[in-house]
């Protein structure tokens, strides 16, 4: 399959967020031929990506005026209002015409917010969070949750083509993130109900990895069976996704309940295992381990 192209229209492509999955995601657009320039509040994170040949801004003012799309790969909400709203930040210093897209998991209704306060810059705002890890992203094969306009959203297909195999273009401004917050409930609530069958096979004397070969083979099979089923099993535990990230994808996941008036009540033992899990010291570990901690018999109140 060919490269795709990523047109002159379209570039340069600035970054902003450097980290597990930017990094990656970024050295893919550098590998496709993107004129890909780089702003780290931390210097030293932009000087392994400066080797592959993005250039590095000094400031984030700089890094703005000078892209003609800017993509965002941050931790939590806090930070991309700061980087989107804040004194000195990208809607200070953005032309008209600019394009921002956020592959970070922030809250729904404030990348609304973001949106609106975009569009009075002539800015447009495109939320698209992903799904797949570091693996997906060292690899090219995210899955990307897209919201905003059609017409932009089909714009950035080219990069959107680089850094992913599947773009769905699920709704307006905040859909993307939406969809995240659902893919991280099914996420969870998968993780509990493999670690409870682990639990159930091995009190009953069943081994584990048989058990799991057998439900892969039938209409339980799932990629978070085959995946994390297997690094239960051996026992692997590097981050492809960290434990600490996702509790706070979770805290975002509640909030949106509750404000649409949802219990969401498969939620409350995943959240129970993921605090288990980062009293125990694994907030750098794969999510997967969070499964461990239903390996065991527990009370009536579950997982």
């Amino acid at each position: 399959m060919s490269q795709p192209i990523i047109p002159p229209e379209l570039q340069p492509i600035g970054a902003v967020g450097l980290g597990i999955m930017g990094a990656p995601m970024n050295r893919n657009l550098l590998a496709a031929g993107a004129e890909l320039h780089v702003w780290a509040r931390r210097p030293e994170t932009a000087q392994a990506l400066e080797a592959d040949g993005a250039k590095v801004h000094n400031s984030l003012a700089e890094l703005v005026r000078g892209v003609r799309v800017l993509v965002l790969n941050v931790s939590d909400t806090p930070d991309v209002e700061a980087l989107m709203t804040g004194s000195g930040g990208i809607l200070e210093h953005a032309h008209p015409g600019l394009i921002v897209v956020d592959h970070s998991t922030i809250d729904p209704m404030r990348t609304r917010a973001l949106a609106r306060a975009a569009a009075e810059h002539e800015v447009t705002f495109v939320d698209a969070p992903v799904s797949g890890g570091e693996p997906g992203a060292r690899a090219g094969t995210l899955s990307l949750m897209v919201g905003g306009p059609a017409a932009a959203v089909e714009s950035l297909r080219p990069i959107f083509d680089v850094v992913g195999s599947t773009l769905t273009h699920v709704g307006d401004s905040g859909a993307g993130q939406i969809a995240k917050a659902c893919n991280q409930l099914v996420v969870g609530e998968t993780l509990v109900a493999i670690g409870e069958a682990f639990a159930l096979a091995e009190q009953t004397g069943v081994d584990p990895a048989r058990m799991r070969e057998a439900l892969m083979g039938g209409f339980a099979g799932s990629r978070i069976l085959e995946v994390h089923g297997q690094r239960l099993l051996d026992g692997d535990f590097e981050p492809g996704f960290q434990t600490g990230l996702y509790h706070k994808d979770l805290g975002i996941v509640a909030g949106l309940g509750e404000e649409v008036g949802l219990s969401l009540d498969g939620l409350m033992p995943v959240r129970r295992a993921v605090d288990e899990a980062l009293e125990a010291g694994q907030a750098d570990h794969d999510v997967a381990i969070l499964a461990r901690f239903c390996l065991h018999a527990r009370d009536d109140q579950g997982c």
